[in-house]
């Protein structure tokens, strides 16, 4: 072998051992390529036609830890009081659904509720569709025709959603219903064709105090919420 020869294999020596340092070596702990698919799938149930209060996206969220054992005395506090009817029925909802949060559902009915109110002042059907039950949704076409016959229009706006609060739980077979009251300001006004106001007022803030039940099949693959019910409270 020549200078040149032995020259060059210490070269390409040389070189090896400076990509080996480099690049590494396999061991065999390495963690898996990023899944560039993983996006997609997570985009597909987000775009799901989920209303604000429907299901396990508002009952629980998706990065909450598992929840800690509490004692029955506190597991509903703040929202009803140990061994009273309502109580017993948020139990019998949680053994129906683990995943039950009475505080993240409070916070989409609450929004469910604005949406509904404002839906039906505009006569929004495909909105009320997805968030009513057959009869309630019946019930409020009905009035949205009415008004469409007479040629009159709603304005309605929210000042405040002073209170949502749980007042009954119950789980019927495979059902699970929750009655919420509802405490709001809001200023609503009916005109007709010309502009006369028949019903309301555009200046003065009504104290409206609702009563509705929610509800849904726990197994169901839909996981929607939809109003069932209504009532006011004088």
């Amino acid at each position: 072998m020549d200078i040149y020869t032995i020259i060059f294999l210490a070269l390409a020596v040389f070189i090896f051992l400076r990509l080996r340092s480099v690049l590494g070596q396999r061991t065999g702990s390495e963690r898996p390529p990023y899944d560039r698919a993983a996006p997609n799938v997570v985009q597909r149930g987000q775009d799901n036609n989920v209303v604000p209060i429907p299901g396990s996206v508002i009952d629980q969220p998706a990065s909450a830890a598992p929840a800690e054992p509490v004692e029955p005395t506190e597991r509903w506090k703040g929202i009803a009081e140990p061994g009273t009817a309502l109580a017993q029925g948020l139990d019998a909802v949680a053994a129906q659904d683990s995943s039950f949060d009475p505080r993240h559902f409070l916070s989409g009915a609450r929004s469910a509720y604005e949406m509904i109110v404002l839906a039906f002042a505009n006569g929004d059907r495909r909105a009320l569709r997805d968030l009513l039950s057959t009869e309630v949704y019946e019930s409020f076409e009905a009035a949205i025709k009415d008004r469409e016959k007479h040629e009159q229009k709603t304005e309605t706006r929210f000042v405040s959603i002073d209170k949502a609060e749980i007042v009954s739980a119950e789980t019927r077979d495979r059902s699970t219903q929750l009655t919420v009251r509802f405490v709001s300001q809001m200023i609503s006004v009916t005109r007709d064709k010309a502009g006369t106001i028949v019903d309301g007022s555009p200046d003065k803030v009504a104290d409206i105090t609702d009563i509705w039940t929610f509800a849904r099949d726990s197994t169901s693959r839909d996981p929607n919420w939809k109003l069932v019910g209504t009532g006011s409270a004088h």
